[in-house]
């Protein structure tokens, strides 16, 4: 089984410039955690590049090979600390998790 996580942000700025360069830093440090987290089998992170009064500022996809691995990663120190910097300038969370 490989266990696929989906998580999309809207970002609490007013300011399209800081909201951008936020996106930017969080997709940046969410795929800094590949090679870092050894539960993730594969992690892609973005910051939306159009449409911004539509869709939301950032997503990422990560893929593990178990309920428990997913479980171990959202309490990585590095992962934690990543989280940290996410709930500073978040204003919405959504996720999906579903088998591939």
């Amino acid at each position: 089984m490989t266990l696929r996580h989906v998580v999309t942000w809207k970002l609490a700025s007013e300011d399209a410039a800081e909201r951008g360069a936020q996106a930017a830093e969080m997709a940046e440090r969410l795929n800094a955690l590949d090679g870092v987290v050894p539960q993730i089998r594969s992690i892609s992170a973005g910051a939306n590049t159009i449409y911004p009064d539509a869709n939301w500022d950032v997503t990422v996809v990560a893929d593990f090979d178990s309920v428990a691995d997913l479980e171990a990663y959202a309490v990585h120190p590095a992962h934690e600390e990543v989280a940290v910097y996410i709930r500073s300038v978040v204003a919405s969370r959504v996720a999906v998790d579903f088998e591939v």
